[in-house]
């Protein structure tokens, strides 16, 4: 896997960005990639105009996870779909509730090690979802993979 960066700082952009740089990747692996449907797929958690990304060490997770803290922020996951020659990108975005967290819960989380590879320093499907109070829109989307919306855009590309 190689490094995708993104040149933007607008939270759309970049996970539409970076979705379109993996997915390109992993077709120029593949012999004949005309014959597959490829899907790259990039999140970033957006609070208050601010992007989110993975922490970069455990002083970062604990900040951003403060940040967080008591607060609605936006998850944001960009997707390409190559087929040959053919290309379509698409992004979600979904509000995320997080409840106030004290200062033992962040201790706490960030010694189960779950927060320091998740963009917003959580992962939902985890240990994370104890501090979650709700998710408005999709919550595959906050995993990482907006299921529903790619569903009907597979349909639409492939038809």
């Amino acid at each position: 896997k190689g490094e995708e960066s993104a040149t933007s700082k607008n939270p759309e952009e970049i996970v539409l960005e970076l979705s379109r740089q993996k997915a390109e990747e992993i077709q120029s692996l593949i012999p004949d990639s005309t014959d597959y449907l490829i899907i790259g797929a990039d999140t970033v958690v957006s609070l208050e105009g601010n992007v989110l990304g993975k922490p970069a060490d455990e002083k970062d997770a604990e900040k951003t996870l403060a940040m967080l803290s008591g607060k609605v922020h936006q998850v944001y996951t960009g997707v390409a779909l190559l087929e040959g020659e053919r290309t379509n990108r698409f992004h979600c975005v979904t509000d995320v509730e997080f409840s106030p967290l004290t200062e033992e819960e962040i201790r706490w989380y960030l010694s189960t090690g779950e927060p320091f590879d998740k963009a917003g320093a959580y992962g939902i499907q985890g240990y994370g979802a104890r501090f979650i109070r709700g998710v408005r829109e999709d919550f595959f989307n906050v995993m990482g993979l907006p299921v529903n919306e790619l569903y009907r855009q597979i349909m639409q590309f492939t038809k």
